[in-house]
């Protein structure tokens, strides 16, 4: 349903669209029956012509049961939200898969800035390429991310990944991700970092083996 409004390109996308989907679903239903039964009661005890209002302390045995069936059944609610947050937080956030290429992402003040490996494919050797505002990738392989920031906080955000991890000052953070579609998509800022904010996007183009292949040819010193 999410994957209509925002296309997916990665492999846990789906994942974390079926989290938010769940978390909407389980949300959902209980807003629209808490409005239904606090309707009713609304018009259930509404003013009548002769009839007095009926006094409550909150300790009759019969009425308790309105607070602690609901009560327990959030919880169980609530269980089911955590279960399924906390597994897919560990398959994206840390039990990263067999990494295949390595790249860095740099945030500053306003723009983002990346390292490729070059023809070697290592990262960190004399032949990397480095380029403002565009991410070269290749589709179906695993990359590892190391993300720095230059200057103030920043959030790397690939939407069509489902990706959003901070830049920290003085900090390396690492992530992964698997694209699986072929195409150019945005890569944003999503954390305010100063007037230019608005404007520091890049874009993120996902090729094939040998469209990749071609790129590097093309940049490699």
């Amino acid at each position: 349903m999410i994957d209509l409004l925002v296309q997916r390109a990665s492999t846990y996308a789906a994942d974390i669209d079926n989290l938010i989907l769940l978390i909407t679903v389980i949300t959902g239903v209980w807003f629209f029956l808490t409005e239904f039964v606090f309707f009713g009661l609304l018009w259930k005890f509404r003013y009548q012509e002769g009839k007095p209002a009926q006094y409550v302390t909150g300790k009759e045995k019969h009425l308790k049961k309105w607070i602690n069936w609901p009560h327990f059944l959030v919880i169980c609610c609530d269980l089911i939200i955590v279960v399924a947050a906390v597994q897919v937080w560990y398959n994206v956030k840390q039990d990263m898969p067999e990494v295949e290429k390595e790249i860095r992402v740099v945030g500053q003040r306003w723009a983002w800035s990346f390292v490729h490996p070059g023809a070697d494919a290592e990262l960190g050797t004399d032949d990397d390429i480095k380029t403002v505002g565009e991410l070269h990738i290749v589709s179906n392989e695993v990359y590892k991310f190391n993300l720095e920031s230059r200057d103030v906080m920043h959030s790397f955000s690939v939407p069509v990944f489902r990706l959003k991890q901070d830049a920290i000052p003085g900090r390396v953070i690492q992530g992964w991700f698997e694209a699986n579609a072929i195409g150019q998509f945005d890569i944003q800022c999503a954390e305010m970092c100063g007037i230019g904010h608005g404007i520091m996007g890049a874009q993120l183009f996902v090729d094939t083996p040998e469209e990749h292949a071609a790129w590097i040819a093309a940049n490699s010193n």
